[in-house]
């Protein structure tokens, strides 16, 4: 049976609503708004805030306030205790553990049987059927998709509710098409040892025709390094002729990039970005010339934006729609979904490129970001300037945090970088140098109070372990799924913790 030609039939069947969404955006975000409130309105959040007389955008910004998981989590905690109607209709069964990168605990979010179907499998679809219609004559369906989760493993809660990665629901609820293609075995993906799955995942997908993989970067390349070591072969391609798709989320590329071209170093090779995260899908690479990202505007998510000039968390007064919003400009995300969160700022920022159809780029996180002097770094100029800068010098990096170092004498400081290397530059020194050259480029202000070292110095760059940030995962619970390492901190702790940790293995001297 043609199984690749009817795969590619049925998935090209999505095309006309992505179209209609590209090019009415507005449109399609109204009827989504609509739709969340009135399958909302007999909930006791949908009643607690009127959503009976909602009648405008203009209404639902002043009747419902903004929200954080703080704000939510008295609704999530009756949700958990197996209260029905809460936050959506129903009864919410599912909760995606989730950390990110700044939590000091972890985060239960909702995950509903509409959220999840129409939501993240449907951005998945989505992504697929402009992968087809991108890359034409494509023969996905005739080969395995490696999905590289992190530790997926469910808990049962009493209330029969759950609590997992969101990867764990996602792989348990596939439906029967996609299982059949999907590997490693289902024991094995829901493993909770990650170590052990690791090597299991590795082992059972050996021999396996794989012609997708998908999965965070940073923890893709630990297991693409063990799949080598096992097997013995140069590079992935040798492994797995048929590859040729990356689908990869969660963290900047960039960084990365030089390690994946070596580990996948077919020209013929594709790669695309999804934004997926646990509380939604939102955005895709639509384009085969361009990493801007496709706004997901029908997909039961309805968006709105905060200035970053104007952020201040909850009490932010100005929160625009989606026809108000400019190009080059960095904004907060609001998102309003059918898993019942509701006007919540997730903590991601994004810099809108274009308007017709809305694209843009993910920029950082409202919390991660070092203005120590004024200079404000993003994450999205932190993540160019190093991958650059990694180019250059032909290095390669796994991981990596930035944060301020004070220096009391002189009464200014700078930006001090510990950097895992799997491949370490040849000069720490000229390095730096050309770090520092690179953020200059990218951001003004730096450049600014770098001039004569008067207020910035010039910044220092701790060279670590490859594998030192998976150790501070691993003591602290924190090994796979969906846990990141801060990029950029205000406060030193985290930096000072790493430092020490590699200081107990190996002996490295600043630059």
């Amino acid at each position: 049976m043609p199984f690749n030609a009817v795969f590619s039939h049925i998935i090209k069947k999505r095309l006309p609503r992505i179209q209609r969404f590209s090019k009415n955006p507005i449109e399609c975000q109204k009827e989504v708004l609509d739709f969340l409130l009135s399958n909302a309105k007999n909930t006791s959040f949908g009643k607690e805030y009127d959503f009976v007389n909602i009648q405008s955008k203009e209404n639902f910004q002043t009747m419902i306030p903004l929200s954080d998981y703080d704000s939510l989590k008295p609704y999530i905690d009756r949700e958990i205790d197996g209260d029905e109607n809460v936050l959506w209709p129903g009864k919410t069964s599912w909760f995606a553990k989730s950390s990110g990168t700044t939590a000091q605990s972890a985060k239960l979010l909702p995950i509903t049987v509409d959220s999840l179907y129409e939501n993240h499998y449907a951005g998945g679809k989505d992504l697929l059927a402009l992968y087809y219609q991108n890359f034409q004559n494509r023969k996905l369906y005739n080969a395995k998709h490696l999905i590289v989760g992190g530790s997926t493993h469910i808990q049962s809660m009493s209330n029969d509710t759950s609590v997992g990665d969101l990867s764990a629901f996602i792989v348990e609820n596939l439906p029967w098409w996609t299982e059949i293609r999907r590997t490693p075995k289902r024991e094995i993906a829901l493993m909770n040892n990650w170590e052990e799955k690791l090597d299991k995942m590795a082992y059972a997908t050996l021999n396996e025709n794989i012609c997708i993989v998908a999965g965070m970067p940073s923890w893709t390349l630990i297991l693409m390094k063990r799949i080598l070591e096992i097997s013995g072969k140069e590079n992935i391609h040798q492994v797995w002729p048929n590859l040729e798709l990356y689908i990869h989320g969660g963290m900047n590329f960039h960084p990365y990039q030089k390690s994946f071209e070596q580990i996948f170093p077919n020209p013929k090779m594709n790669y695309v970005e999804a934004y997926n995260s646990s509380e939604g899908y939102f955005g895709l690479q639509d384009q085969v010339n361009s990493k801007d990202l496709l706004l997901l505007c029908d997909s039961q998510i309805y968006f709105e934006f905060i200035p970053m000039s104007k952020f201040d968390g909850l009490k932010s007064k100005l929160v625009l729609s989606l026809d108000e919003v400019e190009l080059n400009t960095e904004y907060a995300m609001v998102i309003s979904t059918s898993a019942g969160l509701w006007r919540y700022i997730i903590g991601d920022t994004i810099n809108f490129v274009q308007k017709e159809p809305y694209r843009f780029q993910v920029t950082g996180r409202t919390t991660q970001f070092i203005n120590a002097f004024g200079e404000k770094l993003l994450m999205i100029h932190a993540e160019k300037a190093i991958g650059k800068t990694a180019e250059i010098h032909r290095a390669k990096i796994r991981d990596y945090t930035v944060a301020p170092y004070f220096d009391t004498e002189s009464g200014n400081g700078g930006h001090e970088w510990a950097i895992a290397f799997d491949q370490p530059p040849k000069t720490l020194k000229k390095f730096s140098k050309d770090l520092d050259l690179e953020l200059k480029k990218l951001n003004g202000d730096y450049e600014a109070k770098r001039k004569h070292s008067i207020n910035i110095n010039a910044p220092k760059v701790k060279s670590l372990q490859p594998d030192i940030f998976e150790k501070w995962l691993k003591l602290n619970n924190k090994l796979g799924g969906q846990h990141k390492i801060p990029r950029l901190k205000q406060e030193r702790d985290f930096l000072e913790e790493i430092v020490v940790l590699n200081q107990k293995t190996h002996r490295n001297s600043y630059i």
